[in-house]
């Protein structure tokens, strides 16, 4: 999903509601990189507000909901890539950090739900994006080897703990970690970054 502009504005909106303009960097940081539950924690805490992590998320839940339901649009080439991907017989899946009924909501929007086998949330699992385990949670639902597996992922951090637990990764552009581009192309290696999945074949990653 082209998703990197919902939550940005949805931190400019939340955040500017207690006088926080513009948002720090280091707090989109923070929030990029971790679970929801997590990521209200830290914003409770940094900027001491009265709601609970819980409401804080209920809150950005909210302001999501029209979006993933109804407008949130799919990166350059994503539908035909994954259709493709189905027809050969792969095997997919998802890790997000997504709201669980946010990917959801997305996924049967797009008819998509149908294409993955297994869909693991950070809020579902208790793992962040960034632990080892969410990766290993994943084999062993699937029943499947580490280096029989890619994942497709525009996170430095999140190529890196994936490939640490022998995944195969690919790197895919986003603006939102564009300052890193170069440290994703040296983790995916040569031929292993691409811009969107526009006319891109499964069997050259799979």
């Amino acid at each position: 999903l082209d998703s990197t502009h919902v939550w940005m504005d949805i931190d400019i909106a939340f955040l500017g509601r207690y006088g926080i303009s513009p948002v720090p960097s280091d707090y989109t940081d923070y929030v990029s990189h971790h679970s929801a539950p997590e990521s209200a924690r830290y914003t409770k805490e940094r900027y001491h507000l009265p709601q609970s992590p819980e409401a804080i998320m209920d809150t950005w839940a909210e302001m999501a909901k029209t979006a993933y339901r109804q407008t949130l649009q799919l990166k350059p080439g994503v539908q035909e890539f994954l259709q493709r991907c189905s027809r050969l017989g792969i095997r997919m899946g998802i890790l997000t950090s997504c709201f669980p009924h946010l990917c959801h909501a997305a996924l049967e929007h797009h008819g998509l739900s149908h294409l993955f086998e297994v869909v693991l949330t950070t809020n579902e699992t208790g793992l962040e994006k960034g632990d080892g385990s969410l990766y290993r949670l994943a084999l062993e639902t699937c029943h499947v080897q580490p280096q029989d597996c890619t994942l497709f992922e525009d996170s430095p951090g999140y190529c890196a703990a994936a490939k640490q637990v022998g995944f195969q990764v690919v790197g895919i552009q986003d603006r939102m970690f564009a300052s890193r581009q170069e440290e994703l192309k040296a983790l995916c290696g040569p031929g292993r970054y691409l811009t969107d999945f526009t006319g891109i074949i499964p069997e050259h990653f799979l």
